[in-house]
């Protein structure tokens, strides 16, 4: 299909991306003596399929390490303390990319390092206040993508003009104190228009018609083929104005197309780049979670793509493309009716690939030739959750990330026909925690909602207690909101069961792995529902027999944290204590002070910060915070910019206003994401020591 209006790029671009050199900082050689029980995640094998780049908290912080898949040989590759979100090995062998957010923060930036730890380089997000991460290689390895937010305009320059086209009665001066107050720019944001992959001519608007924050450029994200040894010049393979999310997931092999995906939460799009003049050849809906979505075949005909297009859940789609990249036809590969595509990966010569499948929480795992009519071949599976899957070289294998109730994250070995084996580095499932504390393996429970919507949810009895005595009950709640809760093993939990607490951890509308449909169901007025449902889910553990109605608390972190305050403050009677971890209070001051992709992407989830200000008004806890009538901890990341301090600040001085118990915990170098050891003990015993002395056992 051609390039629309949206698919164009205005305005000024800002520097591409240049790589710069570092001091070699490969770190020890050795094998250090694990400080914590460790996790071993995100693994990235090398062409060979013998050696595996992977993140590793063995140390306390997650950093770069590389392994032997079939010994117990390993290296820490990068001894510096940022911790490390992505890894990437090059497919010539050249080059480790990973992700790193320095301090711990939000803004991230993509390195690059030879396989022995030297060559150290900054490929992306050097620049003060920018944020980079990573896409695809090329097929040759002499190219990475990158995708680069450029940094935001001085605070002072936010907000110095209204919309083109204001709603009837809407203006600033009604918006709360503080609007354009912020550590970056305020956002306003447009319509359904949300991105551009190409660039163009025309004025620099806003997809309202408005301007950028101060009247000049959109917040926008562009991403770019970087050459790590810096021998070639970067190459612009898209942008996109409204800065909402972009990555490159593929280059074709003759590098004429470009796979992209873009678009905010819950209306991602797949989109086929022509890379001569970046016009968009096909656009194709993709849902939400992994972003490693699809890949090219060999001869570029063919884009195998995990998609949702016009279904509930995502299935295995080939589309068919002509010369030019425009689609000509589209199939369905592979589907399981009620369950998503969750993870897609392809071995080296692209013939086959591996299919992870959500299944009400549980991973199902198996490979299928993409060149026969063979039926799939599955894949048993130790554990769980698959987290991730890569190819292992030219012998057909395949390198597993798994967690699972019983066991932290590790890496395994699966190859072909055999059963998949645990890497000697990764930690043992005996080692998953202290002697004498056995994990507890969830049962899964389908509430009902009061609206008669199915919702679904795992609950975790602690050790010892009676099956006929009601306990005392958290009511965990994630984030967000989109994400899932898996029967996987979470320290956090197995904290709060050796306290004699229970934990229900449910799925309410708004949470993927149940359809399209559920996932859209909390949109617009659609998140009073929500809320009601975490008391509904309250009421069913009590009706069930499991929990004491007395001795109920409600936690969750980001949008659960969210979510953790709106039910104290609209359930009041029904739970004992609150902690609310880097939560939305007020709405209106989250889009204030969040970051502007992210304020783009919310704003499909929650509302326009200015056309639906009085929705958000009345979604906002901080609107009926007079209802508050418990104890109220809040935790929050110095560093979180996704979900800015000020928002757990405001609540907890609400409501020591009002006489009640309110205390607050901030992490120091830490962000949205609490990924340093000892800020995620401090963090867990904290809450249940909180839980604890407000829950008694």
């Amino acid at each position: 299909m051609a390039a629309d209006a949206r698919d164009r790029v205005s305005g000024p671009m800002s520097a591409a991306p240049v790589p710069v050199p570092l001091a070699d900082a490969a770190g020890a050689r050795d094998t250090p003596r694990p400080l914590v029980a460790h996790g071993c995640w995100y693994p990235s094998v090398d062409p060979t399929g013998e050696w595996v780049a992977f993140i590793c908290d063995r140390t306390g912080v997650p950093q770069l390490w590389t392994g032997a898949v079939n010994g117990p040989e390993i290296h820490l590759l990068d001894a510096d303390p940022d911790p490390v979100t992505e890894v990437a090995w090059s497919p010539d062998g050249r080059w480790i990319a990973y992700t790193v957010a320095p301090g711990g923060g939000e803004h991230t930036r993509v390195l690059c390092v030879r396989p022995d730890g030297t060559g150290r380089r900054i490929v992306a997000g050097a620049d003060a206040g920018s944020s980079a991460y990573l896409g695809c290689w090329t097929r040759d390895g002499s190219a990475v993508a990158v995708t680069v937010a450029e940094p935001p305009p001085p605070a002072g320059l936010a907000l110095r003009r209204e919309p083109a086209v204001p709603d009837p009665g809407t203006a600033f001066a009604d918006l709360p104190p503080g609007w354009a107050e912020r550590d970056g720019p305020a956002t306003l944001l447009g319509g359904a228009g949300h991105g551009e992959v190409g660039p163009g001519l025309g004025e620099d608007v806003r997809p309202d018609g408005g301007s950028g924050p101060d009247g000049g450029a959109p917040d926008r994200l562009t991403a770019y083929l970087v050459d790590p040894d810096g021998l070639g010049s970067p190459v612009l393979v898209a942008a996109e104005s409204g800065a909402a999310t972009l990555r490159v997931c593929d280059v074709g092999e003759d590098g004429r197309f470009a796979l992209v995906r873009r678009g905010p939460r819950g209306r991602r799009e797949a989109v086929v780049v022509r890379t001569a003049d970046l016009a968009a050849r096909s656009v194709l809906r993709v849902g939400d979670g992994d972003p490693w979505i699809g890949r090219f075949s060999g001869d570029g005909r063919t884009l195998w793509l995990r998609s949702d297009h016009e279904r509930q859940f995502a299935a295995l789609l080939a589309a068919s493309l002509d010369e030019d990249g425009g689609r000509v036809g589209l199939s369905v590969v592979a589907e399981r009716e009620g369950s998503d595509l969750e993870l897609l990966a392809f071995a080296e010569d692209g013939r086959t690939a591996a299919l992870a499948w959500n299944v009400r929480g549980a991973s199902e795992l198996e490979t299928l030739s993409l060149a026969t009519a063979a039926r799939p071949r599955e894949v048993p599976l130790p554990h769980e959750v698959v987290t991730r899957i890569t190819r292992a070289g030219p012998g057909g294998g395949m390198v597993l990330s798994l967690s699972g109730s019983q066991r932290r994250p590790g890496v395994w070995w699966a190859s072909p026909g055999a059963l998949s084996a645990r890497t000697p580095w990764s930690s043992r499932d005996e080692d998953a925690v202290p002697p004498g504390r056995p994990p507890v393996r969830p049962v899964p429970l389908r509430p009902v909602a009061r609206d008669g919507l199915h919702l679904g949810g795992w609950y975790y009895r602690a050790p010892g207690r009676d099956a006929g005595r009601p306990a005392p009950c958290v009511i965990h709640l994630h984030g967000g909101p989109e994400e899932q809760e898996r029967p996987v093993f979470d320290p956090l939990y197995h904290e709060l069961l050796g306290r004699g607490l229970d934990v229900f951890a449910p799925d309410v509308r708004g949470s993927s792995g149940w359809g399209r449909s559920f996932v859209d169901a909390d949109l617009g007025t659609g998140r009073f529902a929500a809320i009601d449902d975490v008391a509904d889910c309250a009421a069913h553990v009590v009706l069930d027999g499991l929990a004491d109605p007395t001795r109920l608390a409600v936690m969750g972190r980001s949008y659960g944290g969210y979510l953790t305050m709106a039910s104290l403050v609209w359930h009041p009677e029904l739970f004992r204590t609150g902690v609310a971890v880097c939560g939305m209070s007020d709405l209106a001051t989250f889009f204030a002070g969040t970051e502007p992709w992210i304020a783009e992407s919310a704003a499909h989830k929650y509302g326009h910060p200015v056309r639906d200000r009085e929705l958000l008004r009345a979604l906002s806890p901080m609107s009926r915070v007079d209802e508050l009538r418990v104890p109220l901890l809040a935790v929050h990341g110095e560093h979180d910019t996704n979900v800015p301090p000020g928002e757990s600040e405001q609540m907890v001085r609400a409501a020591r206003e009002r006489g009640l118990p309110a205390e607050m915990l901030t992490l120091r170098d830490e962000g949205h994401e609490f990924r340093r050891a000892d800020n995620r003990r401090l963090f867990r015993r904290t809450a249940a020591d909180w839980m604890q002395r407000h829950l008694g056992r």
